[in-house]
């Protein structure tokens, strides 16, 4: 088949937009999402749905876009790129739980190219649990391996190593959460190729709902008190540390002129920072603290 058109590649993002909230929701069973739709001065817009009165997901944003125009120069040099006009389309979600048994989770999938020629594609699916769990980590890893070897058996450990070292939190010396995938400026020799690579980012859009269904079902129902609230508050703000200090993407969006609102929808509800907070000793606090490194191999992962 011939490659795909840009804005054919739009839809097809926005019909997995579509998809995904309509599967939390019902995964949820009381919340559902508002609709914020939004257009770009500078050319393109989007679509943001935030999630309300849910009774698993406290606040959640599954985002569509598809923006274009003339690339800005911060961009251009950043990317070493020619000057030339870029498209930029994609999804992504960011979901906070009421729960701290349950975790926080990530995705994106997006497509970028420019009137130049040059394209790719990005994206990745990372899990920030509140507190680390063998059997969940394990979980979580293995349904991402299983999809990326549908595709090509060297992306799990390739996209897996580069999640680890993308989200880091440079500046604490600790993962954000357990990871998962990333990749990022894929791009495609040939038609087959092309579709190859939209193909998997697609993949990894329908594993979203499935994998976290399975812990808002599991997780949602565990016992939890105001200890596990207050570590869940900090937690949430080592992710803001993250988002604000590190991500690329917020910064891309920020770059180019993007919707600040829908930017910044990954931020939860509420955070804490306690000054030089130190875990008790022996505490499952504690315990997620020292397991928040790079190169753990989930897979294998033992109590």
């Amino acid at each position: 088949m011939s490659r795909r058109s840009k804005e054919e590649i739009a839809e097809i993002y926005k019909k997995m937009q579509d998809h995904i909230c309509k599967e939390l929701e019902l995964a949820d069973g009381t919340g559902k999402f508002e609709e914020d739709v939004w257009e770009r001065p500078a050319g393109g817009g989007g679509r943001t749905r935030i999630f309300k009165n849910g009774s698993i997901i406290e606040k959640g944003g599954v985002a569509f876009s598809a923006v274009y125009g003339p690339t800005p120069d911060k961009i251009l040099k950043k990317l070493n790129l020619d000057k030339s006009e870029f498209f930029a389309t994609g999804v992504s979600i960011v979901l906070h739980p009421k729960s701290p048994m349950v975790p926080i989770i990530h995705m994106n999938i997006r497509y970028f190219e420019m009137d130049n020629g040059v394209h790719w594609f990005g994206g990745g699916i990372d899990l920030t649990p509140h507190y680390i769990d063998g059997d969940d980590a394990k979980y979580f890893h293995q349904e991402v391996k299983n999809v990326c070897d549908q595709y090509d058996a060297t992306y799990y450990p390739k996209f897996k190593n580069w999640a680890d070292d993308y989200f880091y939190i440079k500046h604490r010396n600790e993962t954000r959460g357990i990871g998962g995938i990333f990749y990022d400026r894929m791009s495609a020799k040939d038609d087959h190729e092309f579709e190859h690579l939209l193909q998997f980012s697609l993949s990894l859009g329908r594993l979203f709902p499935e994998v976290y269904g399975h812990f808002m079902k599991k997780n949602s129902k565990l016992p939890f008190g105001e200890n596990e609230k207050s570590w869940q508050s900090l937690r949430r703000g080592r992710y803001v540390e993250f988002n604000l200090v590190w991500d690329a993407g917020t910064k891309f969006g920020l770059d180019t002129n993007g919707r600040t609102e829908s930017i910044l929808m990954s931020m939860p509800p509420m955070a804490e920072w306690e000054y030089m907070h130190e875990p008790q000793t022996g505490s499952k606090e504690e315990y997620t603290q020292n397991n928040l490194n790079k190169g753990i191999d989930w897979l294998a992962f033992t109590k």
